[in-house]
């Protein structure tokens, strides 16, 4: 409502002391709705990634992370065209693995900015005081940190394929090979995403959140990996080394790539999942993903009361 007109009365006896009737007129303007709060909130999450419109020193340690994310695939592609080598020294599928602390410091530096100001300065249920509900703000910010994480993942795959092309490497194989690399790092993205949301989504202290965040990505990835060699080591059978890889986010990526993406094992033997492990790992990942989701939405209809 904005204000029309004010009139003033005569003082009163005391002389100070003065009622202004301040007349009101009802917004007659267009009314977009939750679709249009939805694509603004998602908007300003997906910018605030990677610290457009906020400070200087906001904008810092994503446009780091990211250069970090490319240079090894620009150097890469530099060696490739140089030598006139007949592959990429790097499967597109495998660079988000050999990446994976990269990205993980991503998302614990982006997920408790995106949501634990929020907590902090308690705004959430401003959100919600206008046509948005609880699904709305969970699926706009769960969006842009996917879609954050995806441009982060993408980028260097998208500068090795171009540079396989420039080292006139077999156009078909290499667009094929590419095209499995974006499907296994937009896999990646959204279970990152999730995980770091819901971890962060936990405490309105932004450094408790990065650091929880860190250690789930990467010590889970650590343990996982230690265990993996253990089992090999002592001659346990493939089965097992897959089953111990559904317990860190990276190796569950690892292990559908494997399966499904023709990419090259990381686990210990370079023997990945068989066809049948691989489906469960696959129901495990969209189940993490549909797992975070649910926890998201239930605990912000409980920060919305």
């Amino acid at each position: 409502m904005a204000a029309e007109h004010s009139v003033q009365t005569p003082a009163t006896a005391s002389g100070d002391t003065r009622i202004h009737n301040i007349g009101y007129r009802s917004y007659d303007g267009p009314r977009l709705g939750r679709s249009y709060a939805r694509l603004s909130l998602y908007s300003q999450s997906l910018r605030g990634s990677y610290g457009l419109g906020r400070s200087v020193k906001s904008k810092v340690l994503p446009m780091l992370l990211f250069v970090v994310m490319c240079v090894p695939a620009a150097i890469m592609v530099a060696v490739a065209v140089a030598t006139k080598a007949n592959d990429l020294p790097v499967e597109y599928t495998r660079y988000a693995v050999i990446m994976q602390a990269v990205i993980s410091l991503y998302v614990a530096s982006q997920a408790p900015q995106s949501v634990s100001r929020d907590l902090r300065f308690k705004t959430v249920p401003l959100y919600f005081s206008r046509p948005i509900e609880t699904a709305d703000y969970v699926r706009a910010k769960y969006a842009a940190l996917a879609s954050a994480l995806f441009i982060l993942t993408a980028a260097p795959l998208l500068v090795l394929y171009i540079g396989a092309l420039l080292a006139k490497l077999d156009f078909a194989d290499q667009t094929k090979e590419f095209a499995q690399g974006l499907v296994s790092v937009a896999l990646l993205s959204l279970l990152f995403a999730g995980i770091g949301l819901v971890i962060a989504s936990v405490t309105p202290r932004r450094g408790f959140g990065i650091a929880a965040v860190i250690a789930v990505l990467t010590i889970s990835y650590g343990a996982v990996s230690t265990l993996q060699a253990i089992a090999d080591y002592q001659g346990s059978s493939s089965a097992t080394v897959a089953w111990i890889g559904l317990f860190s986010p990276i190796t569950v990526l690892d292990g559908v790539q494997s399966a499904f993406l023709g990419a090259t094992s990381t686990f210990p033997g370079g023997t990945g999942p068989g066809t049948g492990e691989g489906v469960v790992y696959v129901v495990f990942a969209l189940g993490l993903i549909a797992a975070c989701y649910g926890l998201l939405v239930r605990r912000y209809k409980k920060v919305g009361m």
